[in-house]
């Protein structure tokens, strides 16, 4: 409708320029976009838009848009109604004194509930049931108000006198041949290239070799003014000389008040990250750091494993974006990678009274120096129509789910909050809660404490070793029946050898678990035509030897399916 984009490129998704966004049809990481809009009243309009993830797991990359923006479309599934991510995203958005201009779309649908939407927003927000915008994007309709409701509520950036420059620094990426590519919005000053500038926080001065802004595409400016998004490309080499969250000031300047940047993303979930091939360890390090850039909720240090050699504990925000970063360093950066279990944040404190921080199973002290294990608690909000209560309730206090309240919402919609641990979260709470509630479940949690917990490491061995990577911390009341299955899976997945294997669960000192993967047989009998039983008896005694001494130097590989059956081992 503005014209940014020629009718031959027009496609659908067109902000979605990752393969993976297309093909799960989420948003994973903000575009930015600046738009021209004539308005009869006003003008010639300049319009500049970042397109946000809407998953619980990219919170964080929301937030960062946020703080760039004046204002924010929050636009509601006319079938679905207010989602948990919905009141997430509205809340971090009146934090920042954002003006919001609520939009329900998909009002074509024949499922659409137009007016108990308009009920529920008009009620959460204070604002007349009238005044909200009901349209179709996908057939157009009505959809001059939304471009009239940006121009008319959401305000113009404030143009202050300073000519000193500062920008900030909202996202980025790392090209081969520019270097790192700084997304920024000019708060103060103009911006031309005619000046070194240089990143406060890490004190690095280059000149920029490239301005431009997005039309959706990259495209090259003379420069940026006030209240403009854009970009600059950099030419720095070090991923780590420029940070999201930074202020973009003149070289020489030092009296400048630094923008104040964005809170660091707290990782939920913490899980290795290893190459198939031991020679790709150095290609992963810097895939994982030009990730990093253009993804500043992963945090990682290096990590080694008996069963796997050298690699990396990455912590993510959760199950979706551990899943989401895995294919990418798969698919951009060609690398074959395991990965193992996810893991939580565990506090131990030591019988000295010494508390230590574990992100790894791996890391548990012994459970004679153990005095107390806490593990991390989250307050959970899972929105869903009310005849699915008694479902809802069954699956959270499976998990462990402790229940603090209700909230009818209106429109026969409920909102049920449970206290409950992250590890029961984590891995297919989200799956489930979806597929009980046949897609009209939602849930948003945040870290609410620790709290002491009967906790033990479950650990497995394969062929009497002790397997690091498939440990994992588990209630003490779950640890057997948890140990069972997944012996049970592993001996499936585990390829037969030449030799029987055995596959052991163990926990709080004894095991609890066994089971064997049966020998290749080699028939050493078949050249036996008759003659003295004594032979064969020989032989045979002869091909245990073997298999004895071959146990003793065997080496079992493990696939990726071993390592990823503890995902599914409450099924």
């Amino acid at each position: 409708m503005t014209g940014t984009v020629n009718d031959r490129d027009m496609h659908d998704q067109l902000l979605d320029g990752m393969d993976l966004e297309r093909e799960r049809g989420v948003t994973i990481k903000a575009s930015a976009v600046r738009m021209n809009h004539l308005d009869e009243i006003n003008g010639l309009m300049e319009l500049n838009l970042i397109d946000t993830p809407g998953h619980v797991d990219f919170s964080y990359e929301v937030s960062r848009a946020l703080a760039a923006c004046e204002g924010a479309l929050l636009v509601v599934d006319a079938s679905q109604g207010i989602e948990a991510q919905t009141l997430a995203n509205l809340y971090l958005a009146l934090e920042l004194d954002l003006d919001i201009v609520p939009i329900i779309n998909k009002v074509d649908l024949d499922s659409a509930r137009t007016e108990d939407v308009k009920i529920e927003i008009g009620d959460l927000l204070g604002v007349e049931y009238d005044s909200i915008v009901s349209v179709s994007a996908k057939n157009g309709f009505n959809m001059e108000s939304v471009l009239d409701s940006i121009v008319n509520e959401i305000r113009c950036p404030l143009l202050t006198e300073t000519e000193q420059l500062r920008g900030l620094v909202f996202d980025s990426h790392y090209d081969s041949y520019k270097g790192v590519v700084a997304y920024i919005r000019i708060v103060d000053g103009v911006l031309d290239g005619s000046q070194p500038v240089r990143m406060m926080q890490s004190d690095t001065t280059f000149d920029p070799i490239e301005i431009g802004y997005f039309a959706p595409h990259m495209t090259s400016a003379k420069g940026l003014v006030q209240g403009q998004v854009g970009y600059i490309a950099t030419g720095i080499k070090n991923v780590q000389d420029c940070r999201v969250g930074d202020t973009l000031v003149i070289g020489g300047t030092n009296d400048i008040i630094p923008l104040d940047g964005y809170r660091p993303a707290k990782p939920m979930v913490y899980a290795g990250i290893f190459p198939v091939e031991g020679d790709d360890y150095q290609i992963l390090k810097d895939s994982i750091e030009k990730l990093q850039l253009n993804d500043p909720a992963l945090i990682y240090s290096p990590e080694v494993s008996h069963a796997l050699n050298f690699g990396f504990r990455v912590g993510f925000l959760g199950m979706f974006h551990m899943e989401i970063v895995q294919e990418r360093l798969e698919r951009e950066y060609d690398l074959d990678i395991i990965a193992t279990a996810p893991s939580v944040e565990y506090q131990v404190v030591s019988n000295d009274g010494e508390e230590h921080i574990i992100r790894s199973p791996s890391e548990m002290p012994e459970p004679n120096l153990i005095d107390v294990i806490r593990e991390p608690w989250m307050a959970v909000n899972i929105y869903a129509p009310l005849k699915y209560y008694g479902v809802v309730m069954e699956l959270a206090t499976k998990r462990r789910g402790v229940f603090v309240e209700e909230q009818h919402v209106g429109g026969q919609r409920i909102v049920l909050v449970f206290k409950m641990p992250l590890s029961e979260l984590i891995v297919d709470f989200f799956d489930k809660l979806k597929s009980s509630t046949r897609g009209f479940g939602s849930l948003d949690y945040q870290f609410d404490s620790y709290i002491v917990g009967d906790l033990v490491k479950l650990t497995i061995l394969v062929n009497d070793q002790s397997v690091d990577s498939l440990a994992m911390i588990v209630h003490k009341d779950d640890a057997y029946v948890t140990g069972q299955r997944l012996i049970t899976k592993l001996k499936k997945l585990i390829p037969r050898q030449l030799y029987p294997v055995a596959i052991q669960a163990s926990a709080s000192g004894r095991i609890i678990s066994r089971a064997n993967v049966r020998a290749l047989r080699k028939d050493v009998l078949a050249k036996c035509y008759g003659g003295d039983i004594t032979r064969k008896k020989k032989l045979l005694a002869k091909q245990k030897e073997g298999r004895k001494r071959l146990k003793m130097v065997g080496n079992v590989e493990i696939p990726q399916e071993a390592f990823m059956a503890v995902l599914s081992v409450k099924d």
